[in-house]
């Protein structure tokens, strides 16, 4: 097996200019990450520089078996952990032959928005904070949780130390690290209230970058947890009962929130939010109503209520923001599986382009 790690960990710049960089793409269900690499002559910074290249979306549920060429387009690039050197990550989405967006490219309606000059303009703001739960991987039940038994109430367990307390730490630094080697601008990680379930959170990010981060990011855990023999789950509630669901709270602010009056226009945004909110929630991630109850710290998904440093809104400001009368606030609705392209892109269009 040291031969093995040997091999994995071969230095190609040493003999060869030729580099690898693995194409990454979403699925057909909009939360399979699916990924393929071929080699390039040389080092490449630039995605225009890539070539596009195709895939069988008959196979992941994207096309018809006889018609099943989808084209990927690179769109953004990120340095590969796990093979280094000059080796990339590329973060593509997906097109026909034609060069329509296929029905699943999220991508590409958010890039419409965000290039939009008046989202453009204000800069918005991302960061996202992804909640996660890691799983035993032949019972599929909590990392850490006695198998078919539960462990103690929560309490003890958010942001905790302990080996009766913290569970799967070695694969959640290992993509720390991993994400900041990849230039994906990971802010932070801490452990979650319920056992076995972790957070991470990117950004700030501007614009469309947020979710190409938060993609990648997601991608390199899954490619950690594939090695660690563990298996990582984004659903928002993974055990029913009284345990956390698992979120991603989207931390949002445009230029003028983030300038002196600031405060009014959080207000008016938070407004115009709260006008939308069942084609938001529609758009936040399937099963959230299992996770929206009005309970462990959520709102219910029936009621929009936005409060100064109240966990239990769907908007929330924080206290510094409201002090300062300028900053940022947080949307607590978006689930743990939600397209980060919809939620990001959806959040500036409602509070900067739509006129109600």
């Amino acid at each position: 097996m040291s031969l093995l790690s040997d091999l994995i960990n071969l230095n190609l710049s040493e003999t060869t200019d030729k580099i690898i960089a693995e194409y990454i793409w979403i699925g057909g269900s909009g939360m399979d990450i699916r990924s393929k690499a071929r080699t390039l002559p040389g080092p490449v910074t630039d995605p225009s520089k890539l070539p596009k290249w195709n895939y069988d979306g008959s196979s992941t549920g994207q096309a018809p078996g006889e018609d099943s060429e989808v084209i990927l387009y690179p769109q953004a690039i990120f340095k590969d952990p796990f093979r280094r050197g000059n080796n990339i990550l590329v973060m593509c989405d997906c097109y026909t032959p034609a060069g329509e967006p296929i029905p699943t490219n999220k991508r590409f309606n958010a890039a419409k928005i965000f290039s939009h000059p008046n989202v453009a303009a204000e800069e918005p703001w991302y960061g996202i904070e992804q909640e996660y739960t890691l799983l035993q991987k032949d019972v599929k039940w909590p990392l850490g949780w006695p198998v078919g038994g539960y462990p103690g109430p929560q309490g003890p367990y958010y942001c905790a130390a302990g080996a009766d307390k913290a569970f799967g730490r070695d694969i959640v630094n290992s993509h720390y690290k991993a994400c900041l080697y990849a230039g994906v601008n990971i802010s932070g990680i801490n452990g979650e209230v319920m056992p076995g379930q972790w957070e991470f959170q990117v950004g700030p990010a501007v614009g469309i970058s947020a979710g190409d981060e938060l993609w990648i990011a997601r991608y390199i855990l899954e490619r950690i947890t594939e090695i660690a023999g563990v298996v990582l789950s984004f659903d928002p509630k993974p055990i029913q009962g009284d345990w956390n669901g698992a979120g991603a709270h989207t931390n949002y602010s445009t230029k003028s929130m983030r300038s002196d009056g600031g405060y009014e226009v959080i207000k008016k945004a938070i407004e115009k939010l709260g006008k939308r909110h069942k084609e938001h929630i529609a758009a936040y991630g399937e099963g959230n109503e299992r996770r929206l109850t009005g309970r462990h710290e959520t709102a219910d998904i029936n009621t929009f209520v936005w409060g100064v440093a109240n966990r239990g809104a769907s908007i929330r400001v924080g206290r510094e923001t409201e002090k300062n009368g300028k900053g940022y606030f947080e949307d607590r609705r978006p689930a743990s599986n939600m397209d980060p392209y919809v939620v990001t892109s959806m959040i500036a269009e409602t509070t900067i382009l739509w006129k109600p």
